[in-house]
């Protein structure tokens, strides 16, 4: 009688190779995880003073086109070359051509901030992954890193960044696997993805940083009406996050056709903010909107909140003002599914639950990592409801969203036929590139 088969003789010596590797990758997580989840908690540190002294001294909002200048000036000057942001990250996964650079961590740190002090409308997911990955990518040139490695450790850097900023290392975990390519998830990546967003989140919580917590008091159980209900929202939740991905875009392409020198565009656009928030006697549209957002799971907002925050941020944003687009996003989907409430018999706090998710899965095409974190944020109760609504919403967001580098690697639906063009032909030269 044999002590080992030969199958399983190979099946113990597949591990050995297979060992390395997650070391090898743990280290960089500690590395990368340990990095990132400290810059993200500085940064919402950071955020917070500035909030609340922006609140505190509503003032400083008429000096918005001086800071817009200060932004402008930064990054017209000393940041050409990472003035992309997060479509730049998804460039160099694509087509790998140089080392991200590492001031594009502190640039965006101070825009986000300074964006938020005076009064600007923006989020902070996209601060945190564009730091995240300038501080990962430092590391393939300190370790000599092969362009196949190096697309892995990009892809840490974002995980890193998403889930220390919004305390979900699920969502994080795939969001960066998700969003590279939409409808193609990179799974060579998944164990440093998982490893660095669970020590970035570590890390962010032990330099004793909280998040926001959310809630949804009441869940049904689902029936044929609630599931009818439910496709409903999702189709609304995916109308809005196209629409604030048009409107970013919009307004990105009229600056620059209206104003040639960069630096004048948040200027300008500072002008508009401020004259606008002085006119209407409220601040309750710029910044982060996060006390809007808890409100919105149960008390009734107004019903016209989702589109002046596109508004708000679309045009921030387009005018050259730093931050993310994701906190905006919860804020446009929790108030729209606040107000679906006149028309859908669904409970206010789940509509919030749903849209706060699926809005942001709609505009960034990433319906699973939104999925996991709305079980993250909400418990694991309305994760039918939250599935479903994610679903619907990325698939009535068409085949563009918030990142203009984003490719299409597989259509969303078997209608869509021009999958098989440039942006697919793109997918596969990279993989080719990334090959050798």
């Amino acid at each position: 009688m044999k002590i080992f088969s030969s199958n399983t003789w190979l099946h113990r010596i597949e591990q050995i190779p297979v060992l390395m590797y997650m070391f090898k990758w743990l280290l960089l997580a500690i590395l990368v995880g340990g990095l990132a989840g400290s810059a993200s908690a500085f940064f919402l540190v950071s955020l917070e003073w500035a909030t609340n002294y922006r609140e505190a001294n509503q003032w400083v909002i008429a000096l918005l086109p001086l800071g817009g200048l200060m932004i402008g000036l930064l990054y017209y000057y000393y940041g050409q070359d990472v003035v992309k942001g997060n479509n730049q990250l998804m460039d160099e996964f694509y087509r790998p051509q140089r080392v991200i650079p590492f001031k594009m961590a502190p640039l965006v740190l101070f825009g986000t901030v300074a964006t938020h002090f005076f009064g600007g409308s923006a989020g902070r997911e996209g601060t945190a992954v564009q730091m995240g990955g300038a501080i990962a990518d430092q590391f393939s040139l300190l370790f000599k890193l092969r362009p196949r490695d190096r697309r892995v450790l990009l892809v840490m850097g974002v995980s890193a960044g998403f889930a220390s900023v919004f305390g979900t290392p699920l969502a994080g975990t795939v969001f960066a696997l998700e969003v590279m390519v939409l409808g193609r998830m990179r799974y060579e990546a998944i164990l440093p993805s998982i490893l660095t967003a669970v020590i970035a989140d570590y890390t962010c919580h032990a330099w004793q940083v909280a998040h926001t917590h959310y809630s949804i008091a009441e869940v049904p159980p689902m029936s044929p009406q609630n599931l009818l209900y439910c496709i409903l929202a999702g189709i609304c939740f995916g109308l809005g996050g196209r629409l604030f991905s048009q409107a970013t875009h919009f307004w990105g392409r009229f600056f620059k056709a209206q104003v040639a020198y960069a630096p004048l565009r948040p200027v300008y656009g500072g002008i508009v903010i401020a004259l606008v928030v002085w006119a209407a006697g409220t601040t309750r549209y710029i910044g982060l909107g996060v006390p809007v957002i808890v409100d919105s799971f149960v008390a009734q907002q107004n019903s016209y909140d989702f589109l002046l925050k596109i508004l708000f941020t679309s045009f921030t944003l387009g005018a050259g003002f730093k931050g993310g687009e994701v906190t905006p996003l919860f804020y446009v989907g929790a108030t729209l599914g606040n107000a679906l409430v006149w028309v859908l018999p669904l409970p206010m706090g789940l509509l919030a639950g749903m849209g706060f998710v699926a809005v942001f899965a709609a505009a960034t095409n990433t319906p699973i990592a939104c999925t996991l974190m709305g079980i993250e944020l909400f418990g694991a109760e309305a994760a039918v409801y939250i599935g479903l609504a994610c679903v619907v919403a990325y698939m009535f967001s068409g085949h563009t969203g918030i990142y203009a580098s984003q490719i299409v690697g597989s259509p969303k639906h078997l209608r869509y036929g021009r999958y098989k063009s440039k942006n697919l032909h793109e997918v596969e030269e990279a993989k080719q590139r990334a090959a050798r």
